[in-house]
């Protein structure tokens, strides 16, 4: 199961994208977007690589 938490950031960047495009916004205008998109998806792969860890799984 955690192999496929990758899917997590590709799906939200891509709906993030797909939201932009709807508004009629640039990447650019919606660059922060993104990069709250992978600080979010650092915190979670920290989070269970820490629970890996703690628990031996």
């Amino acid at each position: 199961m955690i192999r496929y938490f990758f899917i997590i950031p590709l799906l939200l960047s891509l709906f993030w994208l797909l939201y932009l495009r709807a508004n009629g916004w640039s990447i650019k205008q919606g660059y922060k977007g993104f990069i709250y998109i992978a600080v979010l998806s650092a915190v979670i792969a920290a989070f269970y690589t820490t629970m890996m860890f703690l628990t031996g799984s």
